[in-house]
C-alpha cells in the first residue's frame, strides 16, 4: 500500500515564502556587490581627478585663402598642434578627432580626420594636418571681410577640432567623453602673389577644450 504524501496548504505557502526569501537574498547579494564595486571606482576616479588634456597650436601655415566666385571659397592651411596630458596616473585614448578651420563663424576648410593615438601619463605629442576646401560654398559678406582683413594686414582664424576621449587609469578604460577644442590666433597676412594666397605662421597659441 503506497503511502500518500498530502502537503497541506500551509505547507506548500511555507514552501513558496522560502523560496522567495533565498530570492531576494541573492539579489541583496549582489546589489551589495555591484555598488561596491562602483563605489570602488568612483572613488579612485575621485583621488585620481583626471584632468582635461591642453591642446596648443604650435604653428598654422594658411598657403591659399581666394575666391573662385564670390560665393565659392579656396583655401589650404597647415596646422601644427601639440597635445599635453597633465596627468599623472591617467593615460588618454584621443578617437574620431576631427580638425577644421573656421573664419567669422564659417566654416572654411573640410574636415580633417586625425588618426586615433594614446597618450601615455604626462606625455606630449604633436599632430600634424592638412586643411583644404575647394570651391566652398560661403556667404557673400565673407569676400567683403577677407579684402579688409587683407588691408588690415591681420586676420582672425579659429581652428576647431571635435572628436572622443576615454581615460584609462591601470587596466580599466572609461566610457567615450566628447571633447571639442578650439584655437582662436591672429595672422599677420604676408602677401605671396594673387593666385597663391598669403602664407602666415603663428606659435603658441593656447587653446580652450570642452568636455
Amino acid at each position: 500500500m503506497s503511502q500518500i504524501d498530502i502537503r497541506s496548504p500551509k505547507h506548500c505557502a511555507k514552501k513558496g515564502l522560502n523560496f522567495n526569501f533565498l530570492n531576494k537574498k541573492l539579489f541583496k547579494i549582489l546589489s551589495t556587490l555591484i555598488l561596491s564595486i562602483l563605489s570602488l571606482i568612483l572613488l579612485i576616479w575621485f583621488i585620481l581627478h583626471p584632468s582635461k588634456p591642453e591642446f596648443i597650436l604650435q604653428e598654422i601655415e594658411v598657403y591659399k585663402l581666394n575666391f573662385s566666385s564670390p560665393h565659392l571659397l579656396n583655401s589650404s592651411i597647415e596646422i601644427t598642434l601639440e597635445t599635453r596630458n597633465p596627468n599623472q596616473r591617467v593615460g588618454i585614448y584621443y578617437d574620431e578627432l576631427q580638425a577644421y578651420a573656421s573664419y567669422k563663424g564659417q566654416q572654411i576648410t573640410l574636415h580633417t580626420s586625425i588618426p586615433s593615438f594614446y597618450q601615455g601619463e604626462q606625455d606630449n605629442n604633436l599632430i600634424s594636418a592638412s586643411l583644404v576646401g575647394n570651391g566652398l560654398p560661403v556667404a557673400p559678406s565673407l569676400g567683403y571681410g577677407v579684402g579688409r582683413d587683407q588691408a588690415s594686414g591681420k586676420m582672425a582664424l579659429v581652428l576647431k577640432i571635435d572628436g572622443r576621449i576615454r581615460w584609462k587609469v591601470a587596466t580599466w578604460v572609461s566610457g567615450r567623453y566628447r571633447v571639442n577644442v578650439n584655437c582662436v590666433t591672429i595672422l599677420p597676412l604676408t602677401p605671396l602673389n594673387p593666385a597663391t594666397g598669403y602664407l602666415n605662421s603663428k606659435q603658441g597659441t593656447q587653446c580652450s577644450t570642452i568636455i
